[in-house]
């Protein structure tokens, strides 16, 4: 059965819609203030995931209960890493192996699916997920592993356009959720690991036809209405040779958008090939920095043509597979100013100004880092030269060269799992990972659709309790306020709510919600497979739902080495919970 329900309480819900009509651009501008709706991947451009709903809180946390559940299907589980979207009564959710989902969310019946006919020879890198879509008039969006962008009709998903983003072949793949901005369907690309070059694209709503396009990294050309326009950067700065033509650089986490300063925000993964003496990187020559820019960055970008406001690159000279791709979330600080924070693959966590983009202070979020001592007063990474890995040619026999112990691993202190920001504690709750690396040096040769890399390595925890860790960070301090330790690795998203509520999910399966302020463990729900995707909230006919899709998978039990040995128990599953707390509860204490 595609879905079943989950409790007594399933039959009992009753709700009118909760919006109606085309979706407009000022819908998705007020998407955090309508809590009758998620309209956008991230509960607001900015990405703060934070609710003003306060029906549910600290008191009556407990009485929250199932409502109904939905099944993705049987022999496609793998990992759902899922946000769902709600509007107009219904709820739109992406499964693996790139399909969607329109459900009735007064009882979890699907109303339709689409299935994306993938070809043979797909290259994902790390698990066949989907992370959302986005809607906009009567369309939701999404893309697919083979590189497309598919338009769908929201109420009989039929294909109303379908766009190549880039040739899967050569081993890009999308994954992210398109970001919507004023009519324009913004994406970005996956495939760092086959030395693809990131770009960022903009296409009409309406036709799917091309507005503009900005490569990533240095030396490629954009282009804006069919022509080409200007040059990302310049040409040979800090690359060597020609290795800019297979650069790396996927943006393929995508982006978010500032509306105080008409920004879109799109982090920049790594460079290619991982190990960075190819790359100018082990002896920076002849003005050349090897810093490999706009590779490991946050890149501000002018919606209306492509074109790059500002940089700030998180980790110059690259060569840890730190990817710079970690969304980047607007916010206002207790005094006042705006500004940007990111928590950076590299253990660090960033403020940045939000008008240019200049740094503004950064604090380690993870433990024992090791490839670099600190930041210094430029928001330059102060290297440890000897932590990185070594020339590829001193093994060329094939056999794997020196090894070294690098922290975080190359999974990072926190991967793709997006974190929450309360404007009422100012706290960010950022789902993180304690855990290293050996890395070592190997022989590479670019082949088009092979790995690119340079480099091996596996993955090795720090401590023998916990490796993940929920920290509430204190943006402006540095300061963790409090940490949730869980035996596995956290690789779910995080949700906070004015009702002083922190939602996330574990790999053991446990849909979890902590007091904002202390780290105190509220309420546990058991899915029956591990959670990696994103939670959401909204309220019907003034009760408060919650919803969140379970089913292991992701990049961990594929990359993850001693790690994937240590959670290989896991079971995988593939379903979307949808709780709520009933009306006679909310008071209940």
């Amino acid at each position: 059965m595609r879905n079943f329900v989950a409790g007594a309480v399933a039959c009992l819900i009753a709700a009118s819609p909760v919006s109606a009509g085309p979706v407009t651009e000022a819908d998705i501008a007020n998407d955090t203030a309508n809590t009758s709706s998620v309209l956008t991947n991230g509960m607001g451009r900015h990405l703060q995931r934070f609710s003003p709903l306060e029906i549910l809180n600290k008191d009556n946390v407990k009485n929250l209960v199932p409502a109904w559940a939905f099944s993705l299907g049987g022999e496609k589980q793998r990992g759902q890493e899922t946000q769902p979207l709600v509007h107009d009564g219904v709820m739109y959710i992406t499964g693996s192996y790139s399909r969607m989902y329109a459900i009735d969310i007064k009882t979890g019946k699907e109303i339709w699916q689409y299935d994306a006919r993938l070809p043979e020879g797909i290259l994902p890198c790390c698990d066949v997920v989907n992370r959302g879509a986005a809607i906009y008039g009567d369309t939701v969006f999404f893309g697919t592993l083979d590189a497309r962008i598919v338009a769908l009709n929201a109420k009989t998903g039929d294909v109303i356009w379908r766009k190549k983003i880039a040739d899967y072949k050569a081993g890009y793949s999308y994954t992210a959720a398109p970001l919507i901005v004023n009519g324009l369907v913004i994406t970005g690309n996956s495939g760092g690991e086959f030395g693809v070059v990131g770009e960022v694209q903009a296409r009409s709503a309406e036709t799917g036809d091309l507005v503009w396009t900005r490569p990533v990294i240095e030396g490629h050309m954009g282009t804006l209405n069919g022509e080409e326009s200007t040059m990302t950067g310049t040409l040979n700065a800090t690359w060597p040779g020609d290795m800019w033509k297979t650069g790396g650089g996927a943006t393929w986490l995508g982006g978010s958008y500032d509306a105080d300063t008409d920004t879109l925000i799109f982090g920049t993964g790594n460079p290619a090939p991982w190990n960075s003496h190819l790359r100018g990187a082990g002896k920076p020559t002849d003005g050349n920095t090897g810093d490999n820019l706009y590779a490991a960055s946050r890149l501000g970008i002018d919606p209306a043509t492509g074109e790059i406001k500002w940089h700030f690159q998180t980790t110059p000279r690259e060569g840890w597979d730190f990817d710079g791709v970690n969304e980047v979330v607007a916010y206002t600080d207790r005094e006042g100013n705006k500004r940007y924070a990111t928590a950076d693959r590299n253990g660090y966590f960033y403020v940045l100004n939000r008008e240019d983009g200049e740094f503004v202070s950064a604090s380690p979020f993870v433990q024992n880092i090791t490839w670099a001592e600190g930041i210094d007063e430029n928001g330059r990474p102060i290297f440890v030269e000897d932590n990185r890995p070594g020339d590829p040619t001193a093994a060329a026999d094939g056999k794997k060269g020196e090894t070294t112990f690098s922290v975080p691993g190359f999974l990072g202190g926190k991967n793709w799992m997006p974190m929450a920001h309360s404007p009422k504690t100012g706290l960010f709750y950022v789902p993180s990972n304690e855990w290293g690396m050996d890395i070592w040096n190997e022989p590479v040769t670019y082949k088009k659709g092979a790995a690119y890399l340079g480099s091996g390595f596996t993955i090795k925890p720090l401590f023998e309790d916990y490796i993940g860790s929920l920290k509430a960070v204190d943006p402006d301090t540095g300061d963790i306020k409090w940490e949730y330790k869980n035996n596995a690795p956290l690789w779910g998203g995080v949700m906070s709510t004015a009702g002083g509520l922190v939602f996330t999910g574990t790999p053991e399966g446990d849909f979890k919600a902590f007091d904002d302020e202390t780290g105190e463990e509220l309420w546990s729900f058991q899915t029956g497979s591990g959670i990696v995707g994103q939670p959401i909230t909204w309220d019907m006919d003034g009760e408060q739902y919650v919803a969140v899709a379970s089913g292991w998978g992701g990049a961990v039990p594929l990359w993850g080495g001693e790690v994937a040995k240590k959670v290989n128990y896991l079971n995988q599953g593939g379903l979307m919970w949808v709780f709520k707390l009933p009306k006679q509860m909310a008071s209940a204490n």
